[in-house]
């Protein structure tokens, strides 16, 4: 199950740094590039690390399951500046 979402998230990551590779134009566009990037090395990390390796990661360096509230609060937070981001851009 760990390869699986490993080689979804590396797809993902790979195909938004392939489409949007944008640094400049605002915080949206940097936001959604930071994203890609951050997907691409999830899946690495997903990828060739090992179980263990990555249970004391996840739970140990990030304190995932003490810091769940807050994690949970960021990525509500950026889902809903980048649902708003979406719906007011204008088509280009």
């Amino acid at each position: 199950m760990v390869f699986i979402v490993g080689v979804i998230a590396l797809v993902a990551g790979l195909a938004m740094i392939l489409a949007h590779n944008v640094w400049s134009g605002g915080a949206l566009p940097v936001i959604v590039t930071l994203i890609g990037w951050l997907a691409l090395i999830k899946g690495l990390l997903l990828l060739f690390l090992s179980l263990k390796a990555l249970g004391g990661f996840f739970l140990g360096g990030l304190q995932y399951e003490q810091l769940f509230y807050m994690y949970a609060a960021i990525a509500l937070i950026l889902g809903v500046y980048l649902t708003y981001g979406g719906f007011r851009s204008t088509s280009r």
